[in-house]
């Protein structure tokens, strides 16, 4: 069962880890990512993978990680996103304070 923020708000907090597939390497996706998890108060990383695929592990409130991963289906204008997985996640204390990115895996 997801945590819940602060007891001043009743907006739940999740995580949730995506796996985008298609054209999402090269086009701007993990920046375009960050600039639209930055102004959500959204935490996690986004990489990319050798596989092709970008990564992202997403933190905050219910309605802010759902509105990034209506997002990343699209992704930034020279992407073509085929499909986003996303599989919920425990929340994790020790996440940065940002929406950062990481190193290739």
């Amino acid at each position: 069962m997801p945590r819940t923020a602060p007891p001043d708000s009743a907006t739940p907090f999740i995580a949730r880890h995506l796996i985008v597939y298609g054209r999402v390497q090269g086009v701007f996706y993990r920046q375009s990512m960050i600039d639209v998890a930055t102004p959500l108060s959204l935490r996690g990383w986004v990489r990319n993978r050798s596989d092709g695929t970008v990564e992202a592990l997403v933190q905050g409130p219910e309605t802010a990680v759902q509105t990034l991963i209506a997002w990343a289906n699209q992704g930034p204008d020279r992407a073509q996103v085929e499909r986003v997985v996303a599989r919920d996640r425990p929340l994790i204390d020790n996440l940065g304070p940002a929406f950062e990115r990481r190193a290739t895996l």
